[in-house]
């Protein structure tokens, strides 16, 4: 019988980038769950209150990844019930089961974390469960799984500093951050705009002034037309309103669409806490964060062409078979080069 991986989704982008890993490893019985956890209380707020709506374990997400994999055909199995496995592919490892630890498990990292707070010095120092933080500052951090599959070597760095065994840390590229000039090629209607890209600060309980952001946005764009493209987890009729209501006239507002080929033609981005920031970056816009910018240089995705569900699928087969960590595998982590991945894509 085959060996069986599941596969943890959350977002979107989190179920897409599990998708592409599982594409890469065929000859394994591949299930999907959403992100879960075992925990009585949260599983009864979970059910029974919104208070977790706006986060990757609210039904909000769960249906729309349920509704995804299945529209492409692929096998779901909330909260891992249904088979034992072989090995876990992680999101997110601020929430792991007790009973999940008895398997082999591998972090893949999504895109940018939260910025490092004084509520995450406490929330570690206190020794709390890491999702205390109220956002993902310390997603990647919690030294529970087996490997870590992380976008560039400033993360592999910066997750260090977290207190993640360097051992452990992969430097594989991350799916769907990886290959970002293949947006230059696309067919969006729109060209020379200045783009903000706005975040679900609001919604996962943080405090944000948006009247004042929409307004310096518009200050940045000194005349030039502006497009917004919203957060999927925001509350839709609210930003547009806001939108409207602050914004120039002819503002273009997109709840839905390929942010990557908006940024591809783009001439400015302006962002929040957002990933879409690292495309900016890599396609030499000018860019405005929340971050500092020499560290989003630091920290942006290894482009490598589209080979990083290869590599991260590799990694998990090594893991799976020989209960290590390949030379090889380790050779990414060491020296991220286009030749390193060839070599490992070429060695099977």
């Amino acid at each position: 019988m085959k060996k069986k991986v599941l596969l943890i989704t959350g977002s979107m982008n989190q179920t897409l980038q599990m998708q592409q890993i599982a594409e890469q490893l065929p000859e394994y019985d591949c299930w999907f769950s959403q992100l879960f956890t075992d925990n009585p209380l949260v599983n009864f707020l979970l059910e029974r209150t919104p208070l977790f709506d706006a986060t990757i374990l609210g039904k909000k997400h769960r249906n729309t990844a349920e509704s995804y994999l299945r529209s492409h055909h692929l096998k779901i199995d909330y909260r891992g019930l249904r088979n034992d496995y072989d090995l876990v592919i992680y999101c997110a490892d601020m929430l792991i089961p007790k009973r999940m630890h008895k398997t082999k498990m591998v972090f893949v990292q999504e895109g940018m974390t939260d910025r490092v707070t004084w509520k995450s010095h406490l929330v570690k120092a206190l020794g709390l469960p890491a999702w205390f933080t109220g956002d993902t500052s310390l997603n990647g951090s919690s030294n529970t799984c087996d490997i870590y599959c992380v976008a560039s070597p400033g993360y592999k760095a910066h997750f260090t500093g977290n207190g993640i065994d360097p051992h452990k840390i992969l430097v594989t590229g991350i799916p769907n951050y990886d290959n970002v000039r293949s947006s230059l090629a696309n067919d969006f209607p729109h060209k020379d705009y200045v783009m903000v890209a706005t975040s679900d600060i609001r919604e996962t309980f943080r405090w944000e002034n948006r009247k004042a952001f929409i307004k310096e946005a518009v200050r940045i764009a000194a005349g030039r037309r502006l497009l917004f493209k919203l957060h999927p987890n925001e509350k839709m009729e609210r930003a547009v309103g806001e939108i409207k209501k602050y914004a120039p006239a002819g503002t273009l507002v997109y709840q839905r669409g390929n942010t990557l080929e908006m940024i591809a033609n783009c001439i400015e981005l302006i962002t929040q806490y957002s990933t879409v920031v690292y495309a900016g970056i890599i396609l030499k816009k000018k860019v405005h964060s929340y971050f500092d910018r020499d560290q989003l240089q630091r920290l942006k995705p290894w482009q490598n062409d589209g080979a990083s569900a290869a590599n991260i699928a590799q990694a998990c087969r090594n893991y799976i078979e020989r209960g290590t960590i390949s030379k090889r595998d380790h050779s990414l982590q060491e020296s991220p080069a286009d030749t390193a991945v060839l070599d490992v894509l070429n060695e099977r």
